[in-house]
């Protein structure tokens, strides 16, 4: 007899931090098609991720797999043609798939010229922001926006990311939802789907959302960086680095005001994501397959915003950064209304869904032995979570980061420990960081060199972890990256 197969309707945005929805605490924005979903579903409040930075994490998600079992340690890397992503599964399942939006599991010169020959989309709609790779053969939106407006598309071809609050009728964001809408409406029914919406925000520059939706951030409640005096000077060579090169700039010398900007478009354009999931969720009702779909609401990483001194994203590790929100939806299969601390990654979404569409346990857990089915994970999720960064990001020069910067994060969701680990000929000792997460959720007391309740476990954790990570597949590292014409301007503005 052959197994109930759902629809599955994976939403993804890129760079969101946990904290920014209502259902996970922000007062700043509303956001009531999201909150109704974790009202209807599964949040998850500790979810990690396996990278601060998208490619390394997005290979993650779609493989199934920690870092070091998939090859793609960096920005630019290329995902390798012999690992496999869950649409191709899907497709041997019975599933119609499609794409409408960002995959990144390589990097963009490469996506931007070819398609992973394991990718397994039967529409592949690929966008990787709506301002870059306008030429591709793959890029979707561009074709869209060309059709609704041929004018506007060519002031964004010579604008690029200096053309600010694009309408919300040719935003990226209402492009993924209007084709996801339009894949939803035009189902025949005859097979089961999986449909990945994947957007661009609130990725920086941050000015990019319709200019009405700035009334819909409250000023007086919008949360400012959390950050002590210090942190314009951290001690550990990594997050210096950081400090002085990050892709934006010297974190330092944005002002209170330039926060206050930043701020007020992340959150902008998290209320105009919330309105087009609205419209996706509405379709699914119209449909009425909404009790037949399985529906993920997730982000590869997120976004420090100016809490500790730092910026976006990169080699830190504190909880802006690294834990994302999480949201399942499954009437009669996921538990509804339910709040859960079980500790779980992104890489857990590939057995999920495969689990969900009938793949046999077994096979699933050969495929990828780390990823777990979390649909109903309520107290159990994993012992710990590790994120590992090696020589992943970039500075403001569009280079990887010299001296290299190689560190590992792993946490019980109760203590959480970093290490920086020391490059031959420039570190004289180990560096680090140690936070107590029940007592200091904050992360602005480091406990390292003192002692902490649970930190020789989670060494000894995280030795095992780095000992797998030696013994792991070797890779052949291959990295495509842009040349100095090719390379994207990261300013706020």
């Amino acid at each position: 007899m052959k197994p109930y197969q759902p629809n599955i309707l994976m939403i993804m945005t890129d760079q969101q931090r946990y904290d920014s929805l209502g259902c996970y605490g922000t007062v700043c924005i509303s956001t009531p098609n999201l909150d109704q979903l974790a009202s209807e579903g599964l949040l998850f409040e500790n979810c990690y991720v396996n990278n601060p930075v998208c490619t390394p994490s997005r290979a993650s998600i779609f493989t199934g797999k920690e870092v070091p079992a998939h090859g793609v340690q960096r920005l630019h890397d290329v995902l390798p043609d012999e690992e496999t992503l869950f649409p191709l599964h899907l497709q041997r399942l019975g599933y119609t798939t499609a794409l409408f939006g960002k995959l990144h599991v390589s990097g963009r010169i490469k996506e931007e010229k070819e398609r992973h020959a394991q990718d397994g989309f039967d529409i592949y709609e690929w966008c990787m922001e709506a301002s870059i790779s306008l030429d591709s053969p793959f890029n979707g939106y561009s074709r869209w926006l060309k059709e609704q407006d041929s004018g506007f598309h060519e002031r964004l071809r010579a604008l690029g990311r200096k053309l600010t609050h694009t309408p919300r009728e040719y935003h990226m964001t209402h492009w993924a939802a209007e084709r996801t809408i339009d894949f939803i409406e035009h189902d025949s029914g005859e097979k089961p789907f999986f449909c990945l919406m994947s957007v661009f925000d609130p990725h920086n520059p941050y000015d990019g959302f319709p200019l009405e939706y700035l009334g819909r951030v409250d000023q007086a409640k919008l949360p400012m960086p959390k950050t002590t005096g210090a942190e314009c000077g951290h001690t550990i060579r990594a997050l210096a680095q950081e400090q002085r090169d990050g892709y934006l700039g010297r974190s330092c010398d944005f002002s209170e005001d330039d926060f206050r900007t930043m701020r007020t478009g992340y959150f902008a354009s998290l209320a105009l994501l919330d309105d087009e999931v609205g419209r996706v969720l509405e379709a699914l009702e119209r449909k009425g397959i909404a009790q037949d779909t399985l529906v993920i609401f997730v982000s590869d990483h997120g976004d420090m915003l100016g809490d500790h001194g730092l910026l976006v994203k990169g080699a830190f590790f504190y909880d802006p950064c690294v834990k994302v929100p999480l949201i399942l939806r499954q009437p009669g299969v996921v538990p509804a209304g339910v709040r859960t601390k079980a500790l779980v990654q992104p890489h857990d979404l590939a057995a999920t869904i495969l689990a969900a569409a009938g793949k046999d346990t077994t096979e699933i857990q050969k495929l990828m032995p780390k990823s777990i089915d979390i649909r109903d994970a309520l107290e159990q999720g994993h012992e710990t979570a590790v994120c590992s960064y090696r020589e992943t990001g970039i500075d403001r020069r569009g280079r990887y980061f010299e001296p290299r910067i190689d560190a590992t994060m792993i946490t019980d969701g109760h203590g959480k420990l970093i290490v920086y680990h020391p490059q031959p000929g420039v570190d004289v000792e180990k560096q680090g960081q140690c936070f107590n997460l029940d007592k200091d959720p904050m992360e602005t007391h480091d406990l390292w060199g003192s002692e902490m309740v649970g930190e020789d476990r989670l060494t000894a954790a995280l030795d095992a972890w780095l000992v797998e990570e030696k013994q792991a597949k070797p890779f052949k590292i291959v990295s495509v990256e842009p040349r100095a014409t090719q390379l994207v301007d990261n300013r706020v503005r």
